[in-house]
């Protein structure tokens, strides 16, 4: 009975991850080609500004914004469903933020931490 509660629950983060229901991407409110502003940070359309010497030194990051995707807890390898709304990079820190599906949470992670799955809706 132990054995089968086990296989039971080891199942249970594959099928979390089926039932996932992705929203179309938005039309507005990402930041593409460009920097982020304090203005789109302070909207919710950017999770972080790079800044050095209080100016924008962030410099965007060639990836398809906004774009379906899952970021990798590194510690416990838990996946969370996002859509990244920014990419940008400054010398070798290359970031992205994200909103997280169902609470639009905003959060910004290192690009190793997600696992980026393009502009078509995932099935």
């Amino acid at each position: 009975m132990r054995t089968l509660l086990l296989a039971a629950l080891a199942l249970t983060p594959s099928l979390a991850l089926a039932e996932i229901i992705w929203p179309d991407l938005p039309k507005s409110c990402f930041v593409s080609g460009r920097s982020a502003t304090s203005v789109d940070v302070d909207t919710g359309c950017a999770a972080f500004l790079i800044n050095v010497k209080g100016k924008a030194a962030g410099t965007p990051i060639k990836v398809d914004i906004p774009q379906y995707a899952f970021h990798i807890d590194e510690a416990s390898g838990k996946e969370t469903p996002v859509i990244i709304i920014q990419a940008e990079e400054n010398g070798e820190v290359k970031a992205v933020g994200y909103k997280e599906l169902g609470t639009d949470q905003l959060g910004a992670a290192l690009l190793r931490e997600v696992r980026l799955l393009g502009t078509k809706k995932p099935s």
